[in-house]
């Protein structure tokens, strides 16, 4: 069973419940042990055996239709599936498959601890997931670097007889030591025929656009000739044509100010949401991140919405236990009935009262009718506003 699976402690990022929580001093011990497995890293990628893509290969079911007790931790109060519980799923799910992809036979635990770095695209194919419907999970590894894995996932749901698609999802992990604390190699992988070749090369594509990606980066260089266009018309549609000011602002008809659409929230980041490194566990931050996001979108644009996709998700930073972490989601970006989201999730120290940001969350979501505009007024504003379109754009070229 799914649950069964995902719940074992072989997993070092999934959550543990409370009633298998050890105490201090058995985490510390568990800490201790594995430092010990650290003599068996490779020292190179080349001495790692090759891998297939079939060698990762998991394919698991989540029994929605058939557990009502499993059925409830996945209700919604709209009597839909709560999806933040599908972005803890996958997140755990990524984690099993490089697991799988390193395994060897003759060590009795992996060395490796495998962390996600990066969610690079979740897609649905399909707005609906009914909650009294089994749900199946496969995916297997399509990439890989040194110390680095691409993992491809594929959620589907038996309705009417047949399984059909609902989600499409792209994990980027990373291999660490045992201690978390530098990088490992993983094993090469060899794909076999066109089909395989074709999902490796993507792999390859992907690296590069994250690559660009992050260089073209409005933290680092100024927009485009056409994006200073963009932010410049905004900027004139706000003027009072009254005192023709460049102080004097004026919301235009339909619109909202980007600083009144923002939604904020606080965790205290309990044990129970710790992973074997005593670290909070990337899917519980997804599915806050996720949850927020939603509710700020419902909000604006005044009806349910509806994910269209998940974007470049970035893990900057780990969580510690006992961390007070601070949610902000701030709508960037609207276009007719799309509402474009960014959560911004960050660390406050509260004895030197420093921020650490630790993730930036991207999602995009659809309407039933349209929003209204989102008018930014600072310069800040104007580049969230540009790089919530860039998300935006990226999003609907994959549809």
């Amino acid at each position: 069973m799914f649950m069964t699976l995902l719940n074992s402690q072989l997993i070092p990022d999934e959550p543990l419940s409370l009633s298998l929580l050890p105490s201090c001093r058995d985490h510390q011990q568990a800490l201790a042990d594995r430092l010990s497995l650290s003599n068996q890293l490779a020292g190179s990628q080349d001495e790692l055996p090759v891998r297939r893509m079939k060698d990762s290969y998991i394919e698991v079911h989540l029994p929605l239709g058939t557990d009502p007790t499993l059925r409830e931790k996945y209700l919604n109060y709209h009597k839909g599936v709560r999806f933040g519980r599908i972005l803890e799923d996958l997140d755990s799910l990524a984690v099993l498959i490089c697991y799988s992809h390193t395994h060897n036979k003759a060590l009795q635990r992996s060395p490796l601890s495998i962390v996600t770095a990066l969610v690079d695209k979740i897609d649905m194919r399909k707005q609906v997931i009914h909650p009294d419907c089994d749900i199946k999970f496969t995916g297997h590894v399509t990439w890989v670097g040194k110390t680095s894995i691409e993992a491809k996932m594929h959620m589907s749901q038996y309705h009417d007889g047949a399984y059909t698609p609902v989600l499409d999802a792209t994990f980027v992990m990373v291999a660490r030591d045992p201690e978390n604390k530098r990088a490992a190699f993983v094993n090469p992988l060899k794909p076999e025929g066109p089909e395989e070749e074709e999902l490796f090369q993507q792999g390859e594509i992907n690296k590069t656009r994250r690559i660009e990606l992050s260089t073209a980066s409005l933290l680092k260089v100024a927009p485009t000739a056409e994006e200073r266009k963009i932010v410049h018309s905004l900027f004139l549609n706000t003027l009072d044509t009254k005192t023709v000011s460049f102080r004097s602002r004026v919301l235009p008809p339909n619109s909202v100010w980007m600083e009144d659409a923002k939604v904020k929230g606080l965790e205290i980041c309990h044990p129970q949401e710790r992973n074997i490194f005593n670290r909070i566990f990337g899917g519980f931050l997804m599915r806050k991140a996720y949850e927020l996001g939603w509710a700020n979108a419902c909000a604006y644009g005044g009806c349910r919405p509806n994910l269209v996709a998940v974007d470049d998700i970035l893990f900057q930073k780990p969580v510690e236990i006992g961390s007070l972490l601070l949610l902000s989601s701030q709508v960037c970006y609207t276009e007719g009935n799309y509402i474009q989201v960014r959560v911004h999730t960050e660390v406050l120290d509260p004895l030197t009262r420093h921020h650490n940001t630790t993730n930036v969350f991207h999602f995009t979501f659809v309407t039933d009718k349209d929003v209204p505009n989102i008018v930014p007024q600072s310069y800040g504003e104007s580049m969230l506003y540009l790089d919530g379109k860039r998300h935006f754009n990226q999003t609907l070229e994959s549809q």
